[in-house]
């Protein structure tokens, strides 16, 4: 089928999001809007305070940034239609656009399933091969294994969104969704979907069950690892270090897989619009926070950057008074002296008497 033929077939879709709770309507709407400012501002910050501090110039919060990065692109994929669907009540999606949202949005979440696994990957190695770590985790090795996480994701999306570029929708065009997700839309296909569905089970074996193993092999490892440390400063240290990658592994892996890796039978559009959001959204949100409170290093970071910043706007703000206060003393004592002239110009003045005479 030629890709004019398949933008141009079946008009659009209408996505439903959470226009059926119209009671909500104005509160979903606020949150919406703190959520995605919220989850821009934080990871960003986190990028910049990385990126400003030599200190944290290491393959853990290299991978950090990139996980920072994939999160502002993960959200604006769906966040901002979701908004636009909520304030204008119109949930018209073009048939191309769903399909160009449904690639982006699957290729970041495959990429975010192999970048946690790389992040787990360089605790390994960093807690149970601390002499090796240098040599194993070297720059080249990082760009190596980033790169290919978000290649893994932008190659592996095709195959989904081919065969959904294929379907045929006889039924409702209505999306029961806030977005274009795969299983959602594989409910209006009136063609044949078990193949689809056979190629959804395996890629959700190959690129999200083996990375979230290969992620629980290393945490196990490690743990054994550190239950092995004498001192128990350096394991509250290793566990401190772990914890909040974690946390992250486990709301996103786990709310992930329960949704696509479940039977058909057990399809609630309710429920799955719900857990959607906290993987979409919320998680994003989260990730920065739940990366900086556990991290002495990175709110230390914080701390220095904001600091750093806060004086130099200070000094920059000295700078802007003190030419106003030069520009206004020339002012004045221009204004002064044009003043100072004038009166000494008409005191100076001879007098005269009533006739007209000079006195």
């Amino acid at each position: 089928m030629e890709l004019k033929e398949i933008f141009n077939k079946n008009n659009s879709f209408i996505l439903v999001g959470f226009l059926d709770l119209p009671q909500l309507h104005y509160t979903l709407l606020v949150s919406f809007y703190l959520i995605y400012i919220l989850t821009l501002l934080g990871n960003i910050i986190i990028i910049v305070v990385v990126s400003m501090n030599n200190p944290l110039q290491s393959p853990m919060y290299y991978f950090l940034c990139n996980l920072a990065f994939l999160d502002i692109c993960y959200t604006t994929t769906t966040l901002p239609k979701l908004i636009q669907l909520h304030s204008e009540q119109d949930g018209t999606i073009s048939f191309a656009s769903c399909l160009l949202q449904q690639y982006f949005y699957i290729s970041f979440a495959v990429s975010e399933y192999f970048l946690l696994a790389a992040m787990s990957y360089d605790r390994y190695v960093a807690i149970c091969k601390p002499l090796h770590y240098s040599v194993v985790m070297n720059p080249k090795i990082c760009v190596l294994l980033a790169k290919s996480c978000w290649i893994i994701g932008f190659v592996s999306s095709s195959v989904p969104v081919s065969f959904s570029s294929s379907f045929h929708f006889c039924n409702s065009k209505m999306i029961n969704h806030f977005f274009c997700d795969l299983t959602a839309l594989l409910k209006l296909a009136c063609n044949k979907i078990s193949d689809i569905q056979v190629v959804i089970f395996i890629e959700s074996i190959t690129l999200a069950l083996l990375p979230f193993l290969f992620t629980l092999a290393s945490y196990a490892t490690i743990v054994h690892s550190i239950l092995g440390i004498h001192s128990k400063t350096g394991r509250s240290k290793a566990f401190s270090t772990c914890a909040s990658h974690l946390t992250v592994v486990g709301l996103f892996y786990g709310i992930m897989i329960g949704v696509y890796m479940r039977p058909s039978s057990m399809y609630f559009p309710a429920h799955d619009k719900l857990f959607a959001l906290l993987y979409t959204a919320v998680i994003p949100m989260l990730n920065p926070i739940i990366y900086t409170l556990r991290n002495t290093e990175v709110t230390d970071a914080l701390r220095k950057t904001v600091t750093v910043y806060l004086i130099r706007w200070l000094i920059g703000l000295q700078e802007h008074i003190d030419d106003f206060a030069i520009v206004l003393c020339h002012f004045l004592s221009k204004s002064l002296r044009q003043n100072f002239a004038l009166l000494l110009n008409v005191c100076c003045q001879p007098k005269k008497d009533p006739k007209g005479f000079n006195v």
